[in-house]
């Protein structure tokens, strides 16, 4: 258990950042029957990590706590990175093409006069009758010729802001019919500089420290979001969501990573739960209303980015991380670090065990050095562990698609888009907690598969049922089952890849979600075509995602693997329909 807990909770690198470390496994002490001298039953000291100082710096005390508060901003500045665009760009159900020379006109006698009407007797969106208006005015004519010729819209669109009633860049520069795709590539772009942000900070991370990267993703955050309020183009647009992008993830995953590391193991499940339960879910969910007392776009940018000022206090608030100064051979300033938590805990490390602490850092580094021999490549030298590492390539993209499919669909299940994307966020806290109690009983393949499976289904019933609160509650419920999918993909990964290449291993899987997941913004833009497109395909990779994770061993109650022969055996001895609960 005590390999377990360090390798998941910390070696993880910086571009890994999604495991959630959600397993209730999490609240076993490594140190467990060590005394408060630092001592087993037999009297040798088991001094032999990190993890093994809380029992003299405390392990949840009054430093830890305000660690875990100041967690609050940087989620906050996570759901502004992650969701703000969605408000900035959308566009509302309703338009059609405007005509100057009807502008005396009501809205509905100038829809009905200019604008022609599909078979089914809804207006078109995207055509207009191509006729001399002031001849047609002139002649005193008020009923339209379904003779007349048609065109593209000339002069712009006309919206109605009933479903979205504000102004969005979207209906400012006209981004719907022939520019439709506008919204879907800004978009894109954006995840373009989450990748990029994610092999930029993640360098940064480990050349420089966390601190710094932390600060940097924000203060990339805080430039981009800016500039935003200040686009009148689409170029200009994608240039600042692009600059935004680089802060994905890497804006509150590095301070989420050193908080659990400076946090005791039996209190990690409730920081990593709190802090994405009610933290980074209580930000998303107000993102709409405020998008909504804005009323508009660009105020709503400046007022969503405007905190993240705060991000200039990071060097001096937040602390290193003393693995990652341990790892850098810069032992006495991770005891300084350590220091500050045995003053402010009011707890006090006896001088002997800080001697045989500096003794395992020096070991601790040399063996940091060691493990950069190993790369990624590695992972695929033998048959059983590259399959793993390609089918957990292909796992976590597809819940990253679905997972931001379902976020990005709010407005098509019926439903006021701003009270159905709140609903479906919120789900995210009884994910987190459900999953605490789930997961050890079920395994983390089979809850994997059921709840992909199960996401997608409800993909399919949005499909079926009724337009309105039966397809929105569908969706909600489909987005509950893809948040436990999410929060438990990467981790699944963090426990299956061997500890000599699981940084990397799992800095490939997360790039890998990154790029699956620029195809998004251009699968919800289907829906222009057919309402039923983003949803069938988010369904079927709900499938194509859960078969593909009982194609892997279950790491459930096993210890992790350490070298490359570990991970090529792991699990070689399971039965395909294996559960924990059954084993028991």
């Amino acid at each position: 258990m005590e390999s377990r807990e360090k390798d998941v909770a910390v070696e993880v690198s910086v571009t890994t950042l999604h495991a959630k470390l959600g397993s209730s496994d999490l609240t076993k002490p490594p140190y467990a029957g060590v005394d408060e001298a630092g001592k087993t039953s037999e009297g040798e000291r088991q001094l032999k990590d990190l993890d093994d100082l809380f029992p003299y710096i405390g392990e949840f005390g009054w430093y830890q706590r305000l660690l875990f508060l100041m967690m609050l901003p940087y989620a906050t500045f996570f759901a502004v990175v992650y969701f703000a665009q969605i408000f900035m760009t959308v566009v509302p159900a309703e338009h059609w093409c405007n005509v100057p020379e009807l502008q005396n006109f009501t809205v509905e006698q100038r829809r009905y006069l200019a604008i022609p009407r599909s078979d089914d007797g809804s207006y078109e969106k995207c055509l207009m009758y191509e006729v001399d208006w002031s001849s047609v005015l002139s002649n005193g004519t008020r009923h339209p010729d379904r003779s007349w010729s048609t065109s593209l819209c000339r002069y712009g669109y006309e919206f109605e802001f009933t479903d979205v009633p504000y102004e969005t860049i979207a209906t400012q520069l006209g981004w719907v019919c022939e520019k439709g795709e506008n919204v879907a590539t800004a978009q894109a772009v954006f995840f373009c500089g989450a990748i990029v942000g994610g092999l930029l900070f993640g360098w940064l991370a480990d050349k420089y420290g966390r601190v710094p990267a932390l600060f940097g993703a924000n203060m990339a955050a805080l430039a981009g979001g800016m500039g935003t309020a200040f686009c009148n183009d689409f170029w200009s647009f994608c240039v600042c969501r692009f600059i935004v992008g680089l802060a994905y993830d890497n804006c509150f995953m590095i301070m989420y990573i050193v908080v659990v590391e400076y946090v005791g193991p039996r209190y990690r499940t409730m920081v990593v739960n709190l802090s994405f339960g009610v933290f980074f879910t209580g930000a998303a969910c107000a993102l709409p209303w405020i998008a909504l007392a804005a009323a508009d776009w660009r105020l709503y940018a400046l007022v969503t980015t405007a905190p993240l000022i705060l991000a200039i206090f990071t060097p001096c608030v937040v602390p290193e991380s003393a693995r990652w100064l341990i790892a850098q051979g810069r032992i006495d300033e991770a005891i300084n670090v350590l220091k500050k938590f045995e003053y402010i805990n009011r707890r006090k490390i006896p001088n002997e065990i800080m001697e045989e602490f500096r003794e395992t850092a020096a070991e601790l580094a040399k063996k940091e050095q060691e493990a950069k021999n190993y790369s990624v490549l590695d992972l695929f030298r033998s048959p059983r562990l590259r399959r793993h590492t390609v089918i957990l390539v292909v796992l976590w993209a597809s819940i990253a698609m679905v997972f931001d499919g379902h976020v990005r669909s709010a407005g098509a299940f019926g439903l006021d888009m701003f009270l159905t994307f709140t609903l479906a966020t919120a789900t995210e806290l009884p994910a987190d907690l459900l999953l605490i109690f789930l997961l050890d009983f079920t395994g983390r393949r089979w809850l994997t598969f059921s709840t992909m499976v199960i996401g997608g289904l409800f993909c399919f019933i949005v499909i079926i049922v009724p337009f309105g609160v039966p397809s929105a509650a569908a969706g909600v419920a489909g987005r509950f089952a893809v948040n436990i999918a999410y929060n438990l993909g990467m981790q699944f990964a963090a426990e299956l890849l061997p500890t000599v290449a699981r940084a990397q291993g799992l800095g490939l899987v997360h790039i890998a979600g990154y790029i699956a997941t620029v195809l998004v913004p251009y699968i919800i833009y289907m829906g222009t075509f057919a309402s039923y497109i983003p949803l069938v395909v988010l369904g079927c990779l709900g499938f194509i995602g859960g078969s593909m994770s009982l194609l892997l061993p279950d790491t459930t109650g096993e210890p992790m693997p350490q070298t490359l022969r570990d991970g090529e055996e792991f699990g070689i001895h399971q039965d395909f329909w294996d559960v924990p609960w059954l084993k028991r």
